[in-house]
């Protein structure tokens, strides 16, 4: 069994800063990828950061320069640092992580429950 839980959402106004964690748990053998997700109701899930085992990350072009992805491997858990939010970014954010399990080692996705992040004055 693997899971992963998400911490750190809320409400902050606009311009301020948040910061989500998500530790991987369980019967996990190594995890590749990790990143974080979100989606808004009505819209498709969209990929906000994303960062290998070996810490190369990717960014989505709305959150370039105000979002960093970060993690722990010896944790297995993965960070966003998020400024200068903007309402815009508004969602519910997902934590994601391809990884293989001791118990069987091929490759899947799992996801986390989420965690509302609401930036409003």
């Amino acid at each position: 069994q693997v899971q992963l839980v998400e911490t750190g959402g809320g409400l902050v106004q606009p311009g301020g800063s948040l910061r989500l964690s998500c530790a991987a748990s369980g019967s996990i053998f190594s995890i590749n990828a990790m990143g974080w997700y979100r989606q808004d109701p009505g819209k498709e899930r969209e990929l906000v950061a994303a960062i290998t085992s070996g810490g190369s990350t990717n960014y989505a072009d709305s959150v370039k320069g105000r979002f960093t992805i970060s993690r722990d491997n010896a944790k297995n858990t993965v960070y966003l640092q998020m400024n200068s939010l903007k309402p815009e970014d508004t969602a519910v954010y997902y934590c994601n992580a391809e990884l293989r399990r001791s118990t069987d080692l091929a490759l899947r996705k799992y996801w986390g429950q989420g965690t509302q992040v609401t930036v409003s004055s």
